[in-house]
């Protein structure tokens, strides 16, 4: 089934969810930052995946991760409307996790095998367009990092890569970085390879995160609703593994806080 008319909306079963912090990240301005592993609603999760030889799908069920009522039998669910504010003026970011590996050592060289297929989390089980490539530092790095990871496009075409990409800073807990794609690629289907040179300590994470949602907290202590007509009505799946990004205007993550509304039919 799916919500295909106003009427049906209106009908849908609907569920809150709230994404909140309660402690801030130091952070630099115009550059996002995890807050995942900030204590908040739900409590905080670990930051080191622990998993560096085939990855995981993260769900709902694990910890830092809100959870989501399982829709009705057949049912779609979409992301609705989303209440959300920061102390901070900001842009935050939803993402589903689909997928997570890490932590890998500053110089590691690791050829994934066995990976779990992140299907079931893409709309149809098929288009893995609109997913995103990201790495995330889990401890200090001393010393600029350069990253390349090798990858399978959405397409299902393999040996594809970011390149060498250099970070130009050593970075620090919770700093993250989007990788650019190969020319033609639009998202990831499959992570082969992660390449790490440069840095002489440090450890950081790679997820593929599908974006859901992004918006503007234009004032400090402010609050602003997207409703459907705003947030899309992306699709959210039932098992889906929401967190916050934050990429403040200032040194200080804030206090992001999100009231995510669900509707399913």
């Amino acid at each position: 089934m799916a919500i295909t008319s106003l009427d049906a909306f209106v009908a849908s079963a609907k569920q809150q969810i709230t994404l909140k912090k309660t402690a801030a990240l130091g952070s630099v301005a115009i550059i996002p930052w995890a807050v995942f592993h900030l204590a908040g609603q739900p409590g905080a999760g670990t930051l080191a995946v622990g998993n560096t030889t085939s990855g995981i799908v993260p769900t709902d069920a694990n910890d830092g991760y809100p959870d989501i009522i399982n829709f009705g039998e057949g049912n779609k669910g979409y992301l609705s409307a989303i209440d959300f504010s920061n102390t901070v003026v900001s842009r935050l970011m939803l993402f589903d996790t689909v997928f997570s590996a890490g932590a890998f050592a500053y110089n590691a060289n690791v050829t994934l095998s066995d990976q779990p297929s992140y299907s079931g989390r893409m709309p149809g089980g098929t288009d893995f367009g609109n997913t995103e490539l990201w790495l995330e530092a889990v401890t200090a790095h001393t010393g600029n990092q350069s990253i390349a990871i090798g990858y399978t496009n959405q397409a299902g075409v393999s040996g594809r890569s970011t390149g060498t990409v250099a970070t130009a800073v050593a970075p620090t807990v919770g700093r993250m970085l989007r990788l650019p794609l190969q020319a033609g690629d639009s998202g990831i289907s499959r992570i082969d390879s992660v390449v790490a040179t440069g840095s002489s300590a440090g450890t950081f994470n790679v997820h593929v995160l599908r974006r859901l949602w992004s918006g503007r907290v234009g004032t400090a202590n402010a609050s602003e609703i997207h409703d459907m007509l705003r947030t899309g009505l992306v699709e959210v799946f039932q098992d889906s593994a929401l967190r916050l990004v934050v990429q403040a205007d200032s040194t200080s993550t804030g206090l992001p806080e999100a009231l995510i509304e669900i509707a399913n039919g």
